[in-house]
């Protein structure tokens, strides 16, 4: 896992990348193994547009130079080729893998976009009512678990809740619960955040999706009708803005550009609309906002021994939100793998992995109000140091929707339960 020295390497884009443009030799130490590779970039439409051109840059660099072969694989393909991003595109043409792209998009054709204008939480919890089994996917985890609590309330049957407030292992759980529901035509009414939408195999037959991007909301789509078994007219997903819940800048740009699409195509999920969206972005942003900048640190003439490896790192960071773990032992698992921590001989590596599944990636500063008001606290400092952060009052995750962190710093005993 450290240093790639296997037949298939499985890691994240974040990994990838960071690794390709750091400056630590512990993080360099594994790119030689990369020469010579096939590299399949899944959800390749996820690659951060703000640092998009240097990001194509490497994979052009690893392409004509170290004999990688890159396939970019997604459902939606951003124009990254030269005709379409004309400053950093790759030289694409007649290199696309599936055969006839536009007739297959109309062959497997199994799911409608439509707008449905503004809907407030009364307008969405009454839709999802109304179908026996459907999702709604919203842009944000408070929007997410507002909406929950208002369909329980409500007593909305067979209401399921999947978001990052619940750990990778409890989300399994939860997904295999919801297939059983789906399989068994039983009620099954998902609201999720925007998580559903990549390698989650669901299919339900009815969808809303809070307005975002084209690529996004295409995604959602995936979730409806998955199978192709039921017919394309009953097939619906719904693209709604949201009544109370502004979302932020960049969603609403990339929101706005999706608007702009919709008017100018009649199908949505044909391949020349997906590209005409993506035209629209890079437009919108220009080429600063896409990395443009980072083009005079990367380059290396030969003519100076000056080049600014350390100000590539810290410029090249896929994921730059401040949110920091909390490991949720509530499990047995966990609170055996919690148990080694006091255990000097056991590697905090091993642990780490251990513990991944149980972890839950929150705000920094709510963290400290947990670690402030005694919710919790890093376990086995002395020999750990600031790395374990463990939850401290099991009260605060909730099986249905996970940990409830907000406002922790007026939470007593009695004030926990939901």
């Amino acid at each position: 896992m450290e240093d790639w020295a296997a037949p298939v390497v499985v890691t994240t884009n974040v990994q990838l990348f960071e690794s390709l443009f750091a400056a630590r030799p512990s993080r360099c130490r594994k790119l030689h193994n990369i020469a010579g590779a096939v590299i399949v970039l899944d959800e390749a439409q996820c690659l951060p547009r703000k640092l998009l051109l240097p990001t194509l840059a490497m994979i052009d660099t690893l392409a004509t130079h170290y004999g990688c072969t890159v396939v970019l694989c997604t459902a939606t393909q951003p124009a990254f080729d030269s005709e379409e991003l004309k400053q950093g595109g790759l030289p694409l043409a007649g290199r696309e893998l599936a055969p006839d792209p536009k007739t297959l998009a109309q062959q497997l054709g199994r799911v409608r976009i439509v707008q449905g204008g503004e809907m407030d939480d009364t307008a969405l919890l009454g839709a999802l009512g109304g179908t026996a089994q459907g999702v709604v996917i919203v842009n944000s985890r408070k929007h997410a678990l507002d909406l929950y609590r208002a369909g329980k309330a409500q007593g909305l049957e067979g209401l399921v809740h999947l978001t990052t407030r619940q750990y990778p292992a409890h989300r399994r759980a939860v997904i295999a619960d919801i297939k059983a529901r789906l399989a068994a035509d039983r009620p099954c009414r998902l609201i999720a955040t925007s998580l559903i939408e990549a390698g989650v195999d669901l299919d339900f037959p009815r969808g809303w999706r809070a307005e975002a991007g084209l690529d996004s909301v295409i995604q959602a789509a995936g979730r409806v009708n998955r199978e192709g078994k039921r017919p394309l007219e009953a097939s619906v997903l719904t693209v709604f803005s949201p009544a109370e819940y502004g979302a932020p800048a960049e969603v609403k740009n990339l929101a706005k550009a999706m608007w702009t699409t919709a008017a100018q195509f009649d199908d949505l999920l044909a391949p020349e609309a997906i590209r005409g969206w993506f035209r629209e972005v890079y437009w919108q942003v220009g080429p600063d906002r896409l990395g443009s900048n980072m083009f005079d640190d990367l380059l290396f003439t030969g003519t100076s021994s000056r080049f600014q490896f350390r100000k590539v790192a810290a410029d090249y960071r896929m994921i730059d939100s401040p949110m920091v773990p909390v490991i949720v032992a509530v499990e047995p698992k966990a609170q055996e793998e919690v148990a080694k921590l006091a255990v000097e001989k056991v590697p905090s590596g091993a642990i780490a992995r251990a513990l991944q599944p149980y972890v839950v990636q929150i705000p920094e500063r709510a963290r400290e109000i947990l670690r402030a008001n005694g919710k919790g606290d890093f376990h086995a400092r002395d020999l750990r140091g600031d790395q374990f952060f463990v939850l401290g009052a099991p009260s605060l995750y909730h099986n249905d929707f996970g940990l409830w962190w907000e406002e922790a710093e007026y939470l007593s005993a009695d004030q926990e339960i939901v």
